[in-house]
């Protein structure tokens, strides 16, 4: 079935604009936050519906527990966004991510390296991290400047490839592709700022990396198949400890003192 008109012209500006950035050696926009958001909201349901989901209440409300009290010290607009946690009953994967429009998932395995509630709160305080600063949409349009250019050409020339199809490859970014070395690092500074304030202990983020050392010794989890991990990452986060701690500090005076339990 042929694409509708208006959709084939859609694409076909997309395209040529990207194609005319790329000539100008500059990159535009190509995809909106709120459009990544649109597509990682129907891939979040396609894998609900075809990846077995958790069934264990007690489970659940610990991982909501975790992300509510994260959520709460987001910056707008992502601390007023409903933000949905799944669970996925996959106890041999050990993995998590987070995508635009304020989505998380949690895979049972992760738990086995996760041992407590801080250091389950340094992985979703990372992976909410690269939601906060846009790194999915950051890579979307650095590679969909590209692929849009060839489908752009491909369309005006009498092709009929749709939008969506930019949108779908993009959408991956968040689940399956690998961030840079750079997009990682910030993670990991604003997850622990994000985990410290709502008053998790920033230090168990250090034992965290150290049981996911363990656990690639017998096969690499999926979680650090797309996330550098070593001694590297762990003296990296010990050198932001102060200034997490100081925010740890403040909100226990504060009172924010999360006690989430399975």
């Amino acid at each position: 079935m042929n694409a509708p008109a208006s959709t084939t012209a859609a694409t076909t500006r997309l395209g040529l604009a990207a194609a005319a950035a790329l000539l100008a050696g500059c990159s535009i926009p190509i995809v909106s936050e709120t459009e990544l958001a649109t597509e990682s909201g129907r891939q979040f349901e396609e894998m609900r519906g075809s990846t077995p989901l958790s069934r264990d209440a007690s489970l659940r409300r610990y991982i909501n527990c975790v992300t509510d009290a994260i959520v709460a010290q987001l910056p707008e607009p992502y601390v007023s966004q409903d933000w949905t946690v799944e669970v996925f009953d996959e106890p041999d994967t050990i993995n998590a991510f987070a995508m635009a429009g304020a989505r998380v998932g949690i895979y049972s395995g992760l738990l086995k390296v996760a041992e407590n509630q801080d250091q389950l709160a340094a992985v979703i305080g990372h992976e909410i991290a690269h939601v906060t600063e846009k790194h999915s949409l950051e890579r979307i349009n650095r590679e969909m400047t590209t692929q849009a250019g060839v489908i752009g050409v491909n369309a005006a020339l009498g092709g009929n490839r749709a939008t969506a199809q930019v949108l779908q490859m993009g959408a991956q970014v968040g689940l399956s592709l690998p961030f840079s070395r750079g997009n990682e690092t910030e993670a990991d500074v604003v997850g622990l700022q994000f985990m410290a304030a709502a008053g998790f202990n920033p230090r168990e983020s250090i034992a965290l990396w150290q049981n996911m050392g363990k656990a690639s010794k017998v096969g690499p989890p999926q979680f650090l198949s797309t996330h550098p991990s070593g001694d590297s990452r762990i003296q990296d986060l010990i050198k932001q400890l102060p200034a997490a701690l100081k925010l740890y500090n403040e909100a226990q005076a504060a009172g924010r003192k999360p006690n989430c339990k399975r």
